[in-house]
């Protein structure tokens, strides 16, 4: 059956089924008939082991590292050996026999990073490389590269492949991706200067999980990371016990209170899960208590309420201690921000000191208002001197021609008035006359109706005798 990392890596896109002989076979002999297919099977090699490391699926050298509250994996260190081999050997194509000429091309591009190199020499991650284009993993590139090896397309050997040699390689890709998620996690909320500070064993337990929740990196990793931060990103200053974040205006090196912080912390830890484990012992106990008596067993019953006292008491010490270094603690971060405070106030003193030396003390500021007063008054008159040098103009003529205007307009609107006027009586006058043609029309009518019914009636009594 097999085991997680096989499986996980079977599960990517670029290892289907009919990939599987081309990504197993010596391809590198090839490199020079089909440089496409050789640089599509290095980058899906790479990319698949790099992503394996990530999730968790590569078991750490040292199994005794794994922490028992969660399972540990090599996330940033890769041991390249016949472990690795036997790992990723399946039944119908056998081992990867190309894997080493995987690693020396990602050795080349300062992708992986041997690490002893790294660990002698900081400038190993920063020599550039051309890296592996992702564009080679397209479905259409992987496709046509099969196809080319399904249909012997690739025939011939041109150079041995180099076998694979042991050694343990820093994933550089997933350093760097932990790294700034540390960086993140720790400075991301505006932590107080004591926050900054771990031991090297909280550091441990606050970080462990930061590139994958479900697994802790080992301790390969952690020694890789504290080496990184420290020394080649400049984001920690590290003494091999005592962890610290560092800011603009920190001491650039760990000082005894940056230790004293990191000890306390540290207690304080180490207290907090006795405390918690007392918590536990003592309800197990007094469940204990109740089942003796329950089935009248005295004796039982006794020996659990006495260790249970006897824990109750060693809680209390537990208790009192912990109040007293979060009592401390508290001061001590008290005290950190006082230090700040005063910086701050400090920086801010000499701040104003110089910018009241550029103004030049108050009197320069009277004389300089003074001036500007002296200044503006000047303007003012040469102001007045101008409107007086200008032409005279007679108030007199002024309101005369407003006065004619005002005339004009209001004839304007009279005649206008009187022409509406004119309009409407045309308009009445109009109305009366049809009114009475109307009437006369009318009047006509029914003289003639009239004159019509009489000589009907007439006719009638003249017909009638006959």
């Amino acid at each position: 059956m097999p085991n997680p990392l096989l499986e996980y890596i079977l599960s990517q896109d670029s290892f289907r089924k009919n990939r599987l002989p081309s990504l197993y076979s010596d391809f590198p002999i090839h490199r020079k008939t089909n440089p496409e297919g050789y640089t599509t099977n290095i980058a899906a090699w790479e990319h698949a082991l790099t992503t394996a490391a990530k999730h968790g699926y590569i078991a750490p050298h040292s199994p005794s590292s794994a922490s028992a509250q969660s399972k540990s994996a090599d996330h940033l260190v890769l041991r390249a050996d016949d472990a690795l081999l036997r790992d990723l050997e399946i039944p119908e194509w056998g081992r990867p026999v190309a894997l080493g000429v995987v690693f020396d091309e990602a050795t080349r591009n300062r992708t992986m990073v041997p690490l002893q190199l790294y660990r002698s020499n900081g400038a190993s991650l920063r020599k550039p490389g051309w890296g592996i284009d992702t564009s080679v993993l397209s479905p259409w590139t992987v496709m046509s590269w099969g196809m080319k090896q399904l249909k012997g397309v690739v025939v011939g050997s041109e150079e041995a492949t180099a076998r694979l040699q042991a050694q343990e390689l820093v994933l550089v890709g997933n350093l760097k991706e932990t790294a700034d998620r540390v960086v993140q996690k720790a400075t991301g909320h505006n932590p107080s200067r004591t926050d900054l500070v771990y031991s090297r064993e909280n550091f441990v337990k606050e970080f462990a999980t930061a590139l994958d929740e479900t697994s802790r990196l080992s301790e390969a990793d952690m020694d890789v990371l504290l080496l990184y931060l420290s020394r080649d990103s400049g984001a920690i200053a590290y003494d091999g016990k005592t962890v610290k974040f560092r800011t603009k205006d920190s001491p650039r090196e760990i000082t005894e209170q940056d230790t004293a912080v990191a000890s306390i912390k540290t207690l304080m830890a180490t207290m907090t899960k006795q405390v918690e484990n007392l918590e536990n012992k003592i309800a197990e106990l007094n469940a204990t208590a109740k089942i003796a008596l329950h089935n009248k067993n005295r004796v039982s019953a006794l020996s659990a309420v006495r260790s249970k006292k006897l824990a109750e008491h060693n809680l209390k010490q537990r208790l009192d201690t912990l109040v007293q270094l979060e009592e401390v603690y508290s001061k001590i971060e008290q005290a950190t921000d006082q230090v700040e405070f005063v910086k701050v106030m400090e920086a801010s003193t000499g701040a104003l000191r110089g910018l009241h030396t550029q103004i030049g003390g108050a009197e320069r500021v009277e004389d300089v208002v003074e001036e500007l007063r002296d200044e503006m008054s000047k303007v003012d008159e040469i102001g007045n001197i101008m409107n007086e040098a200008g032409p005279q103009i007679d108030e007199t003529e002024i309101d005369d021609e407003l006065e004619e205007l005002e005339n004009k307009e209001r004839e304007e609107r009279e005649e206008k008035e009187a022409e509406e006027t004119r309009k409407k009586l045309a308009a009445l006058d109009n109305l009366e006359q049809r009114a009475s043609e109307a009437a006369r029309t009318a009047a006509a009518q029914q003289s003639a109706d009239s004159e019509l019914e009489e000589r009907l009636s007439r006719m009638s009594v003249e017909e009638g005798p006959a």
